[in-house]
């Protein structure tokens, strides 16, 4: 391959690459549209979490038909992450706090990183935020059932990272928290990188609350 072409064939390659970053950030930043925005609460509807059976991290299994007639507010995560990961579960950590007397609220965090996530990982991770297991699940599975929930059934994005990949690696994936009323409709996203979007997050259990 003479000099103009390897120059034309790297030039493409960046192209390439930078598309895809600049993709996975648009991905991870846009917010889903609403699909329904004239409730009486005044709270927007994104469509409906879809039936899925995950287990917790005791083993048991968790469906959304247990979730049904509860507020819930769930967010992905994965336990070596370094990124938001933290920062979303000691949001999480928070909310457990402040409600902690509301008992038709639940907190629900899904792993991302399934394979590496055991049951085990999942008790220490959860047990260093002090989450109780009655009321915040940490929930896994397969890894393609939990990328279809995410994508599909959340309308938010996740890398669906093959198995085996470098455990050190990054695992893109939205730092969003998904509220969910009673009867399993998306009623919000916030930004777990958004103070403000915390202090709207809320705002809006309370109004769901009161409704």
């Amino acid at each position: 391959m003479d000099a103009s072409k390897s120059k034309f064939l790297l030039l493409g390659l960046g192209v390439a690459g930078l598309g895809i970053v600049l993709g996975t950030v648009l991905w991870l930043r846009l917010g889903p549209h609403p699909q329904f925005n004239g409730s009486p609460d005044g709270l927007n509807q994104y469509g409906s979490v879809p039936d899925f059976s995950l287990t917790d991290r005791s083993g048991n299994s968790v469906t959304l038909a247990q979730l049904r007639g509860r507020i819930w507010i769930a967010d992905f995560i994965y336990t070596t992450c370094t990124d938001t990961c933290p920062l979303q579960t000691a949001m999480m950590a928070k909310l457990q706090e402040e409600y902690a007397a509301q008992p038709d609220i639940q907190l629900v965090s899904i792993t991302v990183d399934p394979e590496r996530d055991t049951p085990q990982a999942l008790t220490l991770y959860a047990d260093k935020y002090q989450a109780n297991a009655k009321r915040w699940y940490f929930l896994s599975g397969p890894r393609d059932r939990i990328v279809q929930l995410i994508q599909q059934g959340f309308h938010l994005a996740v890398a669906a990272i093959p198995a085996g990949a470098d455990s050190d690696g990054m695992i893109p994936h939205s730092p969003r928290f998904v509220l969910v009323d009673k009867e399993a409709r998306i009623r919000g996203y916030y930004d777990s990188r958004e103070l403000e979007a915390f202090g709207r997050l809320k705002k809006d259990i309370d109004t769901l609350v009161k409704g």
